[in-house]
């Protein structure tokens, strides 16, 4: 997630400075081909350009705020899911008693149990990170051209490419422990069976007597809840925005673009010999206006890309991890994600 206040120019150079050139080397072959050709017939109304141009800004919008939609949806499940584990952590240590067990546990006992668990919610959270961080087909970065190799780098630079190898396995290992750990690498969605595992054990305290009836449908309440949460995140992540949608979007904006010139050409060519060289700035800053609106949507219909607009969930997994482990007087406690070069993993 960006966190400065703004852009700096390098940064938005690097975002549409390819895109420009070629708007650049386009209005400038068109006001050749016109000028010194003289080929005026390739000038069309201004009135037909315009209004293609209106009904595009127009889909364009209703297109970004689908995509800030999603985005925004992201955001709230992964706050949904920092609310859950706080309440995870809370009942457990108030719940997990001795309340009509036959063979009384002592408090090391107690304390082993429930620190299991908490662990156990930890390794949930980052796991989950780690599977809506796999790369799906129409994402920028599975694309079989220059656009992938582009976006690759960028995750090398500003996304999850920043972190070192073995970044989560390390930390499942430890919350986890190994066996566990290698047990759950068995299964496609390892947070689904962390979860299943946590219910399991609730079962086994519930049956000790450790807890009771209501405690036990308390706590088995939240992991449904987790569960609920993961599906919407997964639903986001699975049903990208409609793709016929999505590339007549971009198709829309690249017409208008092409057209832009042979609409313009006419009327600058009225203004003068040399103000006619105005035309090149301006149709490259018109083009660039409607590309950036393109894309901008287009990069935040997936918040979970790996890329440097994605919800920082590393950053609440370890909010997540700091307080759980504060409650139970862990020792081991990491620091907070710090953002890197104005970017919030």
């Amino acid at each position: 997630m960006f966190v400065n206040n703004s852009f700096s120019y390098k940064s938005i150079a690097r975002f549409s400075g390819g895109y420009v050139l070629w708007i650049i080397v386009w209005s400038f072959l068109v006001l050749c081909v016109y000028k010194f050709l003289d080929f005026k017939w390739i000038a069309i109304p201004w009135v037909s350009v315009g209004v293609i141009g209106t009904a595009v800004s127009f889909y364009i919008g209703f297109k970004n705020n689908q995509s800030y939609d999603r985005i925004w949806e992201a955001r709230k499940i992964w706050g949904a899911i920092l609310n859950i584990s706080r309440m995870w952590g809370s009942t457990t240590r108030g719940y997990i008693k001795n309340h009509d067990s036959l063979q009384k546990l002592t408090d090391e006992e107690i304390d082993t149990i429930t620190k299991k668990l908490i662990y156990r919610n930890i390794a949930y959270v980052y796991a989950l990170r780690d599977q809506l961080l796999i790369p799906t087909s129409w994402e920028h970065v599975s694309l079989g051209t220059h656009v992938a190799r582009r976006n690759r780098k960028k995750m090398e630079k500003i996304g999850i490419g920043i972190l070192e190898d073995n970044f989560t396995k390390e930390i499942l290992e430890k919350h986890l422990g190994i066996d566990e750990y290698e047990e759950l690498t068995k299964f496609s969605t390892m947070a689904t069976h962390i979860i299943d595992l946590q219910s399991q054990d609730l079962m086994k305290l519930r049956k000790n007597g450790v807890i009771n009836d209501f405690y036990h449908a308390q706590l088995q309440t939240l992991l449904n809840n987790l569960y609920d949460e993961q599906g919407k995140a997964e639903r986001i992540k699975k049903f990208p925005l409609p793709r016929l949608y999505a590339y007549t979007s971009i198709l829309f904006v690249l017409i208008f673009i092409i057209l832009l010139p042979f609409g313009l050409i006419a009327q600058f060519d009225k203004m003068g010999p040399y103000e006619t060289w105005l035309f090149i700035p301006t149709v490259t800053i018109i083009s660039w206006i409607f590309l950036i609106m393109e894309l901008v949507g287009d990069y935040s219909e997936n918040p979970f890309g790996g890329l440097g607009n994605d919800i920082p969930m590393l950053s609440i997994c370890r909010s997540i991890e700091i307080d759980l482990k504060e409650m139970i007087g862990d020792g081991d406690i990491p620091k907070p994600i710090l953002a890197q070069n104005g970017i919030l993993l």
